[in-house]
């Protein structure tokens, strides 16, 4: 059997510092050739000073049922469905949209990991994810808040939809409790001494990995150079972050004057979690704790403690037209836009910089699921609230032909100002959503 070069570096050739191993870009270098581009360096801020922005992304994983939600005219003179009346004194601040899809994504349920990335074919064996528009945001804004990102979740466990570079879905805190003294209830000396001390170790483990990897780049191919110096970027940046993180947990959070939330132990009660994490994002945004949130609404196998419900709320999805269930899954969904109302309207109400945290704080909601009933993926629905955007219309495209929903993610991008042409399959602003 033929030996590898001796120049030729192991397949799992690692960093190892203090314990920690933190893994290479892959290169040319490694047998076999199958090297893949670092990670990009962050984005510069953005040039023009203006209004903090803000990024919420909300999805519901068993679909919203479409004849109740999107209107029947296109345009700026839609009538409110059913679904959209609990949002009748927000009608200005909304656009619906109907005909998108992320091309490419099936699989039926297993499309919530997809949803804030695009990624294609989910449901594959193979399937790899990518980086989620959160998680994006993240690495181009330079960091300015206690938090990067809050990654919350209503069920229990720590799924999410939030997804770093490197495919690995990032852990979602859902208990509101732990959420609120995170954000809120500052350590004891002690424990402050002991997370600067973990950070401070942190920034000691980077020092070493770097004097690794700069060791390395003698024994790696011109190519392979640059993609080490695009990670060596990478480690200053999470340098960086580490002593920013440093310098946070030496501040005091901001105080509020509301009691901690009392967390809710029936995994049923969807309403009522999701009521407590509106809560907390609300006042994580009011705080500027973080500028980016994202939310995973999933209640799949129980009966929602709903006055009129009877049957588990998978079930009711998979409705195959029977009247009775969607009868039932319609006092669900429209707690759910009621709930979504809600939220909306404390963003509204609370006052910033001569506007409201509504207008400077983009809300998208929607699913991973058109026609849960099917596990069909297209026609998903999916609504944006706020953001500076001239709202009050419904953009309707082609329900046959869907239009790229990840378009609607560069226009994202951009109204946060960074300067995106593409993201995942999107290559374009989504056409017909203006600023205000």
């Amino acid at each position: 059997m033929p030996q590898p070069a001796a120049n030729t570096l192991a397949r799992r050739d690692f960093l190892r510092a203090a314990g920690v191993t933190l893994a290479l870009p892959l290169l040319e270098s490694l047998a076999p050739w199958t090297a893949r581009a670092a990670a990009t360096s962050a984005a510069a801020a953005p040039n023009a000073p203006g209004p903090i922005r803000r990024l919420v992304a909300i999805c519901t994983t068993l679909g919203i049922h479409g004849e109740h939600l999107f209107p029947a005219k296109p345009g700026r003179d839609f009538e409110l469905t059913p679904y959209l009346e609990p949002l009748r004194e927000l009608r200005r601040d909304f656009t619906i949209f109907s005909g998108v899809s992320h091309p490419d994504v099936d699989g039926g349920h297993s499309s919530e990991a997809s949803f804030l990335t695009a990624a294609p074919h989910p449901g594959a064996s193979s399937f790899r994810n990518t980086i989620s528009l959160d998680q994006f945001v993240l690495e181009k804004l330079p960091p300015a808040t206690r938090f990067g990102s809050l990654v919350l979740s209503t069920a229990n466990g720590s799924a999410s939809m939030s997804v770093s570079r490197s495919g690995v879905a990032v852990p979602a805190d859902y208990r509101p409790s732990e959420v609120f003294k995170k954000l809120f209830i500052d350590g004891t000396a002690k424990e402050i001494a002991e997370q600067t001390r973990r950070l401070q170790d942190g920034q000691s483990i980077m020092d070493t990995v770097q004097a690794e990897a700069r060791r390395l780049q003698q024994r790696v191919t011109a190519r392979d150079r640059e993609k080490l110096d695009e990670y060596f970027t990478t480690v200053r940046e999470v340098e960086h972050r580490l002593h920013q993180a440093e310098d946070w947990a030496k501040k005091p959070k901001p105080q509020v004057n509301v009691p901690p939330p009392t967390d809710i132990q029936n995994a049923a009660d969807f309403a009522g979690r999701t009521r407590l994490m509106f809560d907390l994002a609300h006042l994580a945004l009011q705080n500027d704790s973080t500028r980016v949130i994202t939310l995973r609404i999933q209640g799949h196998n129980s009966v929602p403690p709903i006055p009129g419900i009877t049957q588990d709320w998978h079930n009711l999805s998979h409705h195959g037209k029977d009247p009775e269930k969607i009868s039932q899954l319609r006092v669900i969904e429209l707690e759910q836009m009621k709930l979504l109302a809600g939220f909306l309207t404390k963003l509204k109400t609370s006052k910033e910089a001569g506007a409201t945290l509504l207008d400077h704080a983009m809300v998208l909601y929607g699913s991973n699921l058109g026609n849960a009933s099917s596990h069909d993926t297209r026609n998903l629905p999916v609504l944006l609230a706020g953001g500076g955007f001239k709202h009050g219309q419904h953009l309707a495209f082609d329900d046959k032909n869907n239009y790229p929903l990840p378009n609607l993610f560069v226009s994202l991008l951009q109204r946060l100002g960074i300067p995106a042409t593409k993201f995942a399959s999107g290559h374009a602003p989504l056409r017909g959503l203006d600023l205000a």
